[in-house]
């Protein structure tokens, strides 16, 4: 079975954020990420616009598996999302 897109917004200072990435690495799940506190302002405000049409609150780490948008380290919610 193909592995469903996977994107993380997240805070490179962000423990839970850290936290995800590490279990995707451990799951050994191909991702991308953008760590957006360390973008430039423009940059920065252009990829906020992008995080709240997923997540209007704006927390992270927000996570986009396929269609589905898990907001937070929920590593239940991950698996399942990824049928693992």
């Amino acid at each position: 079975m193909d592995q469903p897109d996977v994107k993380i917004f997240s805070l490179s200072t962000c423990s839970h954020c850290k936290s995800t990435k590490q279990f995707l690495n451990e799951c050994t799940v191909k991702y991308e990420f953008v760590d957006v506190d360390l973008l430039d302002s423009d940059e920065r405000k252009a990829i906020l616009e992008d995080v709240k049409k997923f997540n209007p609150r704006c927390s992270f780490p927000t996570i986009i598996i396929g269609e589905k948008v898990i907001v937070g380290y929920k590593e239940d919610e991950i698996k399942e999302a990824l049928g693992l």
